[in-house]
């Protein structure tokens, strides 16, 4: 199994397990997530409740919760929303911080692309969710989070460059 890191705070933030598609010449990387039960479920183990006398309610437990998949799995912490000005700084920052992590290659890569990047997010900046990860770095990859028009279910839009591959 492959867990995909933050290069600056070390939080896992995905795993293979979350299969992406590459979006601006592979600088964002876009993850399906989905709305899950977590949490006591019902079972229904094929006995007649009612030939033993049993209440209908008893069995169902009020604990069940509906979460998202990513966010539960990876304990995402979801931060207020930025408007255009917060959200540029905050780029800025994390292209100063992020960019001498990087080598070779994948620094050119990041460079040439992040511009691009950026302003797609920019173009979706008032429907996205902001999170962070586990540890809550204050200089920590952002994951943004967004409903595309009639889904039910959040699309999850990473930074690829600053996220690191570890095998599990």
């Amino acid at each position: 199994m492959l867990v995909y890191q933050d290069l600056i705070s070390g939080d896992e933030l995905l795993s293979d397990s979350f299969p992406y598609k590459e979006l601006e010449n592979g600088c964002l990387w876009e993850v399906q997530g989905k709305w899950v039960v977590q949490g006591a479920l019902d079972v229904d183990i094929g006995a007649n409740p009612s030939a033993e006398g049993a209440d209908e309610d008893e069995g169902v437990d009020d604990q069940a919760v509906k979460v998202v998949d990513i966010v539960d799995t990876f304990r995402l912490q979801e931060q207020p929303s930025f408007d255009k000005k917060q959200f540029v700084t905050y780029m800025k920052r994390y292209i100063k911080n992020l960019t001498p992590k990087l080598e070779g290659e994948a620094q050119e890569a990041f460079k040439k692309n992040i511009e691009s990047a950026t302003k797609f997010l920019m173009s979706k900046l008032k429907d996205l969710q902001f999170f962070v990860g586990e540890s809550m770095h204050d200089d920590g990859a952002l994951v943004f989070a967004y409903y595309k028009d009639g889904a039910t279910d959040p699309t999850f839009l990473y930074l690829a460059h600053g996220l690191k591959e570890v095998k599990c």
